[in-house]
């Protein structure tokens, strides 16, 4: 449940990997991580906006 609705996501295994890894980081869980993600996504696909989000964040690194 994210946001208040159901929701399903399909990443690949990396993918969730590195988005546990930056919520602990930011001290957060991944489904609050997914939820601001959800709030601020201009894509419509929240997987997409999900991946998105991590290669933006590995880029930072």
């Amino acid at each position: 449940m994210i946001s208040g609705h159901n929701t399903s996501v399909t990443l690949e295994e990396g993918f969730w990997e590195a988005l546990k890894e930056i919520a602990d980081d930011r001290g957060t869980t991944p489904t609050q991580l997914i939820a601001a993600i959800d709030r601020d996504r201009s894509l419509n696909n929240l997987s997409s906006a999900i991946r998105v989000f991590v290669l933006e964040n590995i880029r930072k690194e």
